[in-house]
């Protein structure tokens, strides 16, 4: 077993439903959220993420604020954004948003950067999409200026250059924690690579293995450019019920009406119950009981030599009582799982 291996959380903050199956108010979710977290530090979860949207089906567009929230009610998990879509915002403004949740949370706070599989923030806050690939870059470049100096001389095509600028609150301890989101890009990978940054693997489709070309590629990257190995990790959607059958029967309608809802905006067919289960048995859900979801977890650690994996457990209208549940089996039964599969 991996000693450094952390099993985490993820959530997209998508609204869910009320006990009478109406949909509930963003605030409430938001609320909810904070309550999820608290639970997973509780029961010694290692770390809890926010996803960022701009649209009506998910209540967070600002995963900082959250997390500042859950910082002054937790006492140990670590905390990120699962992404922080750094295209459409500003690179100052992300590192002072999680420079001040590190503060609150005593060191605990992570951003993991990427595009984004939504674009709605594009048009939202002025950005052209056809400037997709060079504002990632671009501003990637200067995040990372800001997480390693504390004195910035940077210039770029998009903003006005700094010049010996420096950027508060700072960092208190060492440098903020920063990952890569990936969605399968092998120039992505070698992005990670190239700024020396941990790898996060955003696997929503298909078996995790077919994701190994690309662990190896970071690693051979790293090799190449002579730099230390860093971790990489695994994001993926799942749910933890008492047993196989109970989880997919609670976890289907709402995942389906999701993906279909969103299916249907990106030209994609409807979900079949076929497509699910196929995707349960060999493919990127991690559903069912504690031990199905554990063995599962495992073969994915050890096939990609993970330092990481975050379960994505948040799926369009599942409810808050079914969600604290999973969290509650994913925490007390399946890490532990986990750990002995890997040990042994």
């Amino acid at each position: 077993m991996p000693a450094s291996l952390q099993l985490g959380l993820d959530t997209f903050g998508d609204v869910t439903a009320g006990p009478d199956g109406a949909l509930l108010p963003h605030a409430q979710v938001i609320r909810d959220l904070v309550e999820q977290a608290v639970l997973a530090d509780e029961i010694g979860i290692d770390f809890f993420g926010i996803g960022e949207h701009h649209r009506s089906d998910f209540a967070v567009s600002s995963p900082e604020t959250v997390l500042a929230g859950i910082a002054t009610r937790t006492s140990r998990i670590r905390l990120g954004s699962a992404v922080t879509v750094l295209s459409s915002d500003d690179p100052i403004r992300v590192f002072q948003r999680f420079s001040t949740v590190d503060a609150l949370s005593n060191g605990r706070a992570e951003v993991i950067l990427g595009r984004g599989s939504f674009t709605e923030s594009f048009p939202l806050f002025g950005f052209d999409l056809r400037q997709y690939e060079v504002l990632f870059e671009e501003k990637l470049d200067l995040f990372v200026e800001l997480i390693r100096k504390k004195n910035i001389t940077w210039e770029g095509s998009l903003r006005p250059p700094l010049r010996d600028q420096q950027v508060f609150p700072p960092i208190e301890k060492g440098e903020l924690t920063t990952w890569i989101g990936v969605g399968g890009s092998p120039e992505s990978v070698v992005r990670a690579a190239r700024y020396d940054l941990p790898l996060m693997l955003a696997i929503i489709g298909g078996p995790a293995q077919r994701f190994a070309p690309y662990a190896q590629l970071y690693r051979d990257a790293m090799g190449r450019l002579g730099q230390a190995e860093r971790p990489i990790g695994v994001h993926s959607p799942g749910y933890v019920a008492a047993s196989d059958a109970q989880a997919a029967e609670e976890f289907f309608p709402a995942f389906k009406a999701m993906r279909d809802r969103i299916g249907a905006e990106r030209d994609w067919g409807p979900l079949s119950r076929e497509e699910f289960e196929r995707e349960v048995s060999g493919g990127a859900l991690y559903l069912g009981s504690p031990e199905t979801v554990a063995r599962k977890i495992a073969a994915t650690v050890k096939a990609l030599g993970l330092q990481r994996f975050q379960l994505k457990i948040s799926a369009g209208l599942l409810t808050q009582d079914k969600l604290l549940r999973c969290i509650e089996l994913y925490g007390r039964q399946v890490i532990p799982m986990v750990r002995e599969l890997l040990a042994a």
